[in-house]
């Protein structure tokens, strides 16, 4: 049986609609919900699993929208390969493919990128994939550049979350704090919608098969 991990509520309902059946798993972006969320899907009998949503891009060629399918995943200097056979289900001949990099924190600016990416060589970084990796089980890992290597991300991008949704009263806190930081605001906003679209589009072009669950 497969099970998904995601961070976002907004991931959840989009794998939902290709996946109804499966369980998934949400982290709120919180490292310790995550390793908690995928052991539940060990709990529940999961015999593979997907980490699936949005990424940060650490090559400055990847534009927001680019959908990567991993084939491995660092994790503090450790590589953990992905399933070969559960990545082809999942579209791995029609995406860009390469590593992808576990981080307990949200990277969130330009020199803490391109520190990463000569680091690593990974193709982008994301806060759940190294639970699906270190769990024991086959995995694939399923993601779309939601915000590039060379922007820094806005403060609001942080304070404005909360249980993997919009927090308002810490988005206007942070925006009051900060007002120059709402062009770049809006352009995240605007870069994250393309992202969802873009995953959308892609899998409603190849979706997975049905056994895949």
């Amino acid at each position: 049986m497969l099970g998904v991990l995601v961070g976002l509520r907004q991931e959840a309902r989009i794998i939902r609609r290709f996946l109804p059946d499966v369980p998934i798993a949400l982290s709120h972006a919180d490292p310790e919900r995550a390793k908690k969320e995928t052991q539940r899907l060990l709990d529940v009998g999961c015999t593979k699993l997907l980490s699936f949503g949005c990424a940060g891009g650490l090559q400055e060629e990847l534009a927001p929208g680019t959908v990567i399918i991993a084939d491995r995943v660092s994790v503090n200097g450790e590589d953990f390969s992905t399933d070969a056979a559960l990545s082809h289900a999942f579209g791995a001949d029609f995406v860009l493919q390469g590593g992808v990099l576990h981080s307990d924190a949200l990277v969130s600016t330009i020199d803490e990128k391109r520190s990463l990416a000569r680091e690593t060589q990974c193709l982008a970084v994301d806060m759940e994939s190294g639970f699906v990796a270190k769990s024991g089980l086959p995995f694939a890992v399923l993601r779309v550049i939601c915000d590039d290597a060379e922007r820094d991300l806005p403060p609001a991008a942080v304070d404005g979350m909360k249980a993997g949704k919009v927090h308002i009263a810490g988005l206007l806190k942070s925006l009051i704090r900060r007002p120059t930081q709402i062009p770049s605001l809006i352009g995240m906003g605007r870069d994250v919608a393309l992202a969802q679209n873009e995953i959308l589009r892609f899998l409603t072009e190849n979706p997975p098969p049905l056994d895949v669950a």
